[in-house]
């Protein structure tokens, strides 16, 4: 079948993306969904800053791709052998279909799936397969979705089935900036009531580890970000304090405002610096979280002696360490239960042809959550 879907050929253009266009808004073949796989109209697909990492070259993948994996829709056919879902289904997508077998998995930690990482590096879908091409040559996906298209043929471990009634724009934040936000702080961190949190870095991802936090019972939240419209947004979802990050002292602000630094702190930004600031900022015997994803060579110095004199911990956290077919109806649960108001977190809603300005808005820090609305 033939689809719309936005397709980067070329990496590094440089913005503004209204003018350079690096998102291209092609008519590409969709082959029908193999062995294992669904065919989901997509309904609705968030903006973020890992799409716009692979834009701009700091996250590294083959081209042509097409981008987009932070989304929702409905189930249109299924491929041989899927038997857990049906046409019609309601779904969220997210992007590290766990095959259930290898190692990690079997752990119970899906997000370090062997085969979904290896796949989502070579652009293919969990079977190995692309089922886009253009122009007869084939397409990429973006971390197994491929979701700013009005179809995507995903793994069907990419589907998390859902209730019907949630609107889609909602329903898609759930697959990334929800799933990685609160569960790093939930599930990674395991922040514990009545602990000090700071977020570094205040997206869809730092404010939905916000919601977190706020969520977990922590008494004192932390918000750090360069941007001031994004430090007030912040102390609407519940951040008790706010900190100016790069300006003069940001380290001793929030060590101060938290008597020493903080129990648990986040990086949600994606930069060195970011993560530099939260490490120095947690106070001794406490944990920092790194959940950011700066550019592959850059690398983090710290002082190692600290580590065991300080009792330090650092930790990753990558799909907020999320068993998603758990979690993501589990913070559904609490947004109807009007624990976590992720709808807040919504900003914006464009169309596909608007995409490269949504991506500008994102670059500038204009908005949260940005949603590319299919009719």
């Amino acid at each position: 079948m033939r689809v719309r879907a936005a397709v980067l050929h070329k990496a590094g253009l440089p913005p503004p993306y209204k003018v350079s266009k690096p998102l291209e808004i092609a008519e590409v073949d969709l082959a029908p969904p193999g062995r294992g796989e669904a065919l989901v109209k997509i309904k609705a697909a968030g903006l973020c800053h890992s799409d716009l990492s692979v834009i701009d070259g700091s996250r590294p993948r083959p081209l042509p791709m097409a981008l987009g994996h932070e989304a929702a829709g409905i189930v249109e056919a299924l491929g041989e052998g899927v038997v857990d879902l049906k046409v019609g289904d309601h779904v969220v997508l997210v992007f590290v279909p766990s095959c259930g077998r290898c190692g990690p998995c079997s752990a119970g930690r899906p997000a370090l799936c062997e085969p979904a990482v290896k796949a989502n590096v070579a652009g293919t879908l969990l079977s190995g397969e692309r089922r886009l091409a253009l122009r007869a040559e084939p397409v990429n996906h973006l971390l197994g979705v491929s979701a700013f298209a009005d179809y995507a043929v995903v793994a069907r471990e990419s589907c998390v089935k859902i209730d019907s009634a949630l609107p889609f724009e909602l329903a898609a934040l759930f697959g990334c900036a929800v799933l990685t936000g609160v569960g790093a702080v939930v599930n990674t961190a395991k922040v514990e009531p009545g602990q000090s949190v700071a977020v570094v870095g205040l997206g869809g991802v730092g404010l939905s580890a916000v919601l977190g936090a706020k969520l977990a019972g922590a008494r004192q939240i932390v918000a750090v970000d360069t941007s001031a419209e994004r430090l007030a947004f912040a102390a609407k979802l519940g951040a008790t304090d706010a900190v100016e990050a790069g300006a003069d002292g940001s380290v001793e602000a929030v060590r101060r405002v938290s008597g020493g630094g903080v129990d648990v702190a986040f990086d949600m930004a994606g930069a060195v610096p970011a993560l530099e600031l939260a490490y120095a900022a947690t106070a001794r015997g406490g944990t920092t979280v790194t959940a950011g994803l700066p550019h592959p060579d850059k690398r983090l110095s710290v002082p190692a002696a600290a580590l065991v004199i300080e009792e330090r911990t650092l930790k990753g956290s990558y799909v907020g360490s999320a068993v998603p077919q758990r979690d993501v109806p589990r913070y559904i649960a609490l947004f109807r239960a009007g624990r976590l108001p992720v709808d807040q977190l919504l900003t914006h809603r464009l169309k596909l042809t608007d995409i490269n300005e949504g991506f500008d808005r994102l670059r500038e820090g204009v908005g949260v959550r940005q949603v590319v609305v299919f009719d």
